[in-house]
């Protein structure tokens, strides 16, 4: 696959934008009760962290993708005031 794809699938979810309507609730599972899930700047594990949501806190989540450089699937996502992608892993519809 043409290393160009994966980039667009990520802008074409960004170009979107972010909105309420549409969103899907998630809870943060799969975790230890003291962990925290981290929300990055991109949906790469090495993307600067923005902040982190705590195990069992929902949060809203605006689609997700696998294509990604390490074919994960994750979520574009808001938790309070920070917007940024998260591990589609610990993410269970609420």
């Amino acid at each position: 696959m043409p290393r160009c794809l994966p980039a667009l699938a990520v802008a074409l979810l960004l170009a979107g934008g972010v909105s309420a309507r549409g969103a899907e609730t998630f809870r943060v599972e799969g975790l230890p009760r003291d962990d925290s899930l981290t929300i990055r700047e991109a949906p790469d594990a090495g993307a600067p962290a923005l902040g982190q949501i705590p195990a069992g806190r929902r949060v809203l989540g605006f689609g997700c993708t696998n294509a990604t450089p390490s074919g994960l699937t994750w979520c574009r996502v808001r938790f309070e005031r920070t917007l940024g992608w998260a591990r589609r892993r610990y993410l269970t519809p609420d």
